[in-house]
Protein backbone atom coordinates (compact mmCIF):
# COMPACT_ATOMS: atom_id res chain seq x y z
CA UNK A 1 0.00 0.00 0.00
CA UNK A 2 1.32 3.43 -0.87
CA UNK A 3 2.19 5.90 1.90
CA UNK A 4 -0.46 8.30 0.63
CA UNK A 5 -3.17 5.64 1.04
CA UNK A 6 -1.90 4.75 4.52
CA UNK A 7 -1.81 8.40 5.55
CA UNK A 8 -5.36 8.90 4.28
CA UNK A 9 -6.59 5.79 6.10
CA UNK A 10 -4.98 6.97 9.34
CA UNK A 11 -6.41 10.47 8.90
CA UNK A 12 -9.91 9.04 8.23
CA UNK A 13 -9.68 6.89 11.37
CA UNK A 14 -8.53 9.81 13.50
CA UNK A 15 -11.40 12.00 12.25
CA UNK A 16 -13.95 9.33 13.16
CA UNK A 17 -12.35 8.43 16.50
CA UNK A 18 -13.28 9.61 19.97
CA UNK A 19 -10.60 9.92 22.69
CA UNK A 20 -10.78 6.23 23.66
CA UNK A 21 -10.53 5.19 20.01
CA UNK A 22 -7.45 7.41 19.62
CA UNK A 23 -5.80 5.68 22.61
CA UNK A 24 -6.46 2.31 20.95
CA UNK A 25 -5.06 3.51 17.60
CA UNK A 26 -1.98 4.82 19.40
CA UNK A 27 -1.57 1.52 21.25
CA UNK A 28 -1.83 -0.51 18.03
CA UNK A 29 0.63 1.71 16.17
CA UNK A 30 3.06 1.63 19.10
CA UNK A 31 2.94 -2.18 19.03
CA UNK A 32 3.54 -2.31 15.28
CA UNK A 33 6.48 0.11 15.62
CA UNK A 34 7.98 -1.97 18.45
CA UNK A 35 7.69 -5.13 16.32
CA UNK A 36 9.36 -3.43 13.36
CA UNK A 37 12.22 -2.30 15.62
CA UNK A 38 12.61 -5.71 17.28
CA UNK A 39 14.08 -9.00 16.13
CA UNK A 40 11.95 -10.95 18.61
CA UNK A 41 8.27 -11.50 19.21
CA UNK A 42 5.20 -11.40 17.03
CA UNK A 43 2.94 -8.62 15.85
CA UNK A 44 0.15 -9.86 18.13
CA UNK A 45 2.47 -9.92 21.14
CA UNK A 46 3.67 -6.39 20.47
CA UNK A 47 0.23 -4.99 19.57
CA UNK A 48 -1.28 -6.46 22.75
CA UNK A 49 1.86 -5.30 24.64
CA UNK A 50 2.29 -8.63 26.41
CA UNK A 51 5.03 -8.52 29.03
CA UNK A 52 7.08 -11.69 29.63
CA UNK A 53 8.67 -13.19 32.72
CA UNK A 54 10.53 -16.49 32.36
CA UNK A 55 11.50 -18.42 35.45
CA UNK A 56 13.06 -21.89 35.72
CA UNK A 57 9.81 -23.88 35.86
CA UNK A 58 7.25 -21.36 34.63
CA UNK A 59 6.60 -18.71 32.01
CA UNK A 60 4.35 -15.75 32.71
CA UNK A 61 2.67 -13.23 30.40
CA UNK A 62 0.89 -10.12 31.64
CA UNK A 63 -1.53 -8.00 29.68
CA UNK A 64 -3.07 -4.62 30.47
CA UNK A 65 -6.82 -4.67 29.90
CA UNK A 66 -8.40 -2.04 27.66
CA UNK A 67 -11.16 -1.74 25.10
CA UNK A 68 -8.66 -3.13 22.55
CA UNK A 69 -9.01 -6.61 24.12
CA UNK A 70 -12.60 -6.38 25.38
CA UNK A 71 -15.74 -7.82 23.83
CA UNK A 72 -19.01 -5.93 23.42
CA UNK A 73 -19.86 -6.67 27.09
CA UNK A 74 -16.77 -4.64 28.07
CA UNK A 75 -14.97 -7.70 29.50
CA UNK A 76 -11.91 -9.53 28.20
CA UNK A 77 -12.67 -11.29 24.91
CA UNK A 78 -12.49 -15.08 25.19
CA UNK A 79 -10.40 -15.27 22.03
CA UNK A 80 -7.80 -12.96 23.57
CA UNK A 81 -7.79 -15.17 26.69
CA UNK A 82 -7.17 -18.18 24.42
CA UNK A 83 -4.38 -16.32 22.64
CA UNK A 84 -2.67 -15.47 25.94
CA UNK A 85 -2.93 -19.09 27.14
CA UNK A 86 -1.63 -20.54 23.86
CA UNK A 87 1.17 -17.96 23.67
CA UNK A 88 2.34 -18.57 27.23
CA UNK A 89 2.33 -22.36 26.89
CA UNK A 90 3.89 -22.31 23.41
CA UNK A 91 6.62 -19.89 24.46
CA UNK A 92 7.49 -22.05 27.48
CA UNK A 93 7.66 -25.16 25.28
CA UNK A 94 9.91 -23.49 22.75
CA UNK A 95 12.24 -22.11 25.45
CA UNK A 96 13.03 -25.59 26.79
CA UNK A 97 13.45 -27.45 23.50
CA UNK A 98 16.96 -28.09 22.18
CA UNK A 99 18.41 -26.24 19.20
CA UNK A 100 16.88 -27.41 15.92
CA UNK A 101 13.49 -28.27 17.42
CA UNK A 102 10.33 -26.24 17.77
CA UNK A 103 6.74 -26.99 18.70
CA UNK A 104 3.27 -26.19 17.43
CA UNK A 105 -0.08 -26.41 19.17
CA UNK A 106 -1.87 -29.70 18.60
CA UNK A 107 -4.71 -29.35 21.10
CA UNK A 108 -5.92 -26.58 23.40
CA UNK A 109 -8.59 -27.11 26.07
CA UNK A 110 -9.83 -24.03 27.95
CA UNK A 111 -12.18 -23.72 30.89
CA UNK A 112 -13.48 -20.16 31.27
CA UNK A 113 -14.20 -19.59 34.97
CA UNK A 114 -14.89 -15.89 35.56
CA UNK A 115 -15.09 -12.65 33.58
CA UNK A 116 -11.86 -10.91 32.66
CA UNK A 117 -12.23 -7.54 34.36
CA UNK A 118 -9.91 -5.17 36.17
CA UNK A 119 -6.80 -3.48 34.88
CA UNK A 120 -4.48 -6.42 34.16
CA UNK A 121 -4.35 -10.19 33.76
CA UNK A 122 -1.47 -12.60 34.26
CA UNK A 123 -1.07 -16.00 32.62
CA UNK A 124 1.33 -18.55 34.08
CA UNK A 125 2.30 -21.70 32.15
CA UNK A 126 4.15 -24.82 33.27
CA UNK A 127 5.18 -28.17 31.83
CA UNK A 128 3.08 -31.19 32.78
CA UNK A 129 4.89 -33.76 30.57
CA UNK A 130 7.87 -33.56 28.23
CA UNK A 131 8.21 -36.42 25.75
CA UNK A 132 10.24 -36.84 22.59
CA UNK A 133 7.35 -36.08 20.21
CA UNK A 134 4.88 -34.09 22.33
CA UNK A 135 4.71 -31.86 25.38
CA UNK A 136 1.70 -31.34 27.61
CA UNK A 137 1.32 -27.95 29.23
CA UNK A 138 -0.94 -26.34 31.79
CA UNK A 139 -1.73 -22.65 32.26
CA UNK A 140 -4.06 -20.39 34.16
CA UNK A 141 -5.07 -16.76 33.83
CA UNK A 142 -5.74 -14.57 36.87
CA UNK A 143 -7.02 -11.05 36.99
CA UNK A 144 -5.41 -8.43 39.21
CA UNK A 145 -7.71 -9.16 42.17
CA UNK A 146 -6.38 -12.75 42.24
CA UNK A 147 -9.51 -14.38 40.80
CA UNK A 148 -8.75 -17.19 38.32
CA UNK A 149 -10.59 -16.50 35.05
CA UNK A 150 -9.38 -19.44 32.93
CA UNK A 151 -7.58 -22.76 33.18
CA UNK A 152 -6.15 -24.58 30.17
CA UNK A 153 -4.16 -27.56 29.07
CA UNK A 154 -2.40 -27.85 25.75
CA UNK A 155 -0.58 -30.50 23.78
CA UNK A 156 2.26 -29.44 21.50
CA UNK A 157 3.86 -31.44 18.67
CA UNK A 158 7.65 -31.27 18.70
CA UNK A 159 9.00 -30.83 15.16
CA UNK A 160 12.26 -29.99 13.42
CA UNK A 161 12.84 -26.33 12.64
Amino acid sequence: MENQKLNQLLEDCLQLADENDKKIIESILTGVKEKLESENGTYIGHILQMKQNHEVDTFELTLQLSSLVNNNLDILHGGITATILDTAMGTMVNRVLPEGQTAVTNQLNIHYLAPGIGSQIACKAKIVHQGSKTMVMEAEVQRDDGKKIAHATGTFFIIKK
